[in-house]
């Protein structure tokens, strides 16, 4: 066997085991950490008494959460989001979503620029991959891609993937993926913090609003990417 064939082989060995070890790990982190880590946030008092209980740590912890829910995107976000509202208030909450938001779609996008789309092929049914082939295709696909972020409701963890294998520059990732999830973050703060007043009527109307948001975004992302398969 010549030399560049088994320096091929080995990278590829190294490339599958890299891929089966991370397919694992995803699946043991969502069972045993991302489960018990949703049940805690669903239960808001408790939530926030440990949030406070950890002082300035608390916070540090928050942030590792969201950024571990961005890694493994089966994690779902928006309750992390009203658990900030409620735990932080609607103005910290939001600053520590986005802090966490960015450290996590870092490491997504380091991850996939190393593996490629493999890694996005593991992570998500190739069905969902296909409806984002027309943002690679697009000559403006970074201003498409921030104004997907934008819209709630959309489907931003598998952007975040995605975007890893296009020819985005870094700082342009890291721009879109934290400054364009604002809006969609901001809501769900906002009505976290609510409930935690106990203004309960305000929270129903934020939520009410952000659903209809939320259809209405993913009618048309759907929309979009039905128009540039044909």
């Amino acid at each position: 066997m010549s030399e560049d064939k088994f320096v091929q082989r080995h990278k590829k060995g190294v490339g599958i085991l890299s891929i089966v070890v991370f397919i694992v790990f995803s699946v043991l982190v969502c069972w045993f950490i991302g489960r018990p880590m949703l049940h805690f946030v669903s239960e808001p008092e408790n939530f926030r008494s440990w949030i406070d209980s950890k002082g300035f740590f608390g916070q540090i912890i928050f942030i590792g959460m969201v950024a571990l829910q961005v890694v493994f995107a089966v994690i779902p976000g928006e309750p992390l989001e009203i658990g900030a509202g409620y735990a932080f208030g609607a103005i910290e909450g939001t600053v520590l979503c986005v802090i966490g938001g960015f450290l996590g779609s870092m490491i997504v996008f380091a991850f996939v620029r190393t593996f490629g789309i493999r890694v996005v092929e593991l992570v998500f049914p190739i069905e969902k991959i296909n409806n984002l082939r027309f943002l690679k295709n697009s000559k403006n696909f970074e201003a498409v891609a921030f104004l997907i972020f934008m819209i709630p409701g959309t489907p931003k963890d598998i952007i975040v993937y995605f975007l890893g294998v296009t020819k985005i520059k870094t700082a342009h990732f890291a721009f879109i993926t934290s400054v364009a999830r604002l809006p969609s973050v901001v809501t769900s703060t906002i009505g976290g913090n609510a409930l935690g007043m106990q203004n309960y009527m305000f929270a129903i109307v934020v939520f009410a609003a952000t659903i209809i948001v939320s259809l209405a975004g993913f009618m048309i992302y759907r929309s979009v990417s039905n128009r540039h398969k044909k």
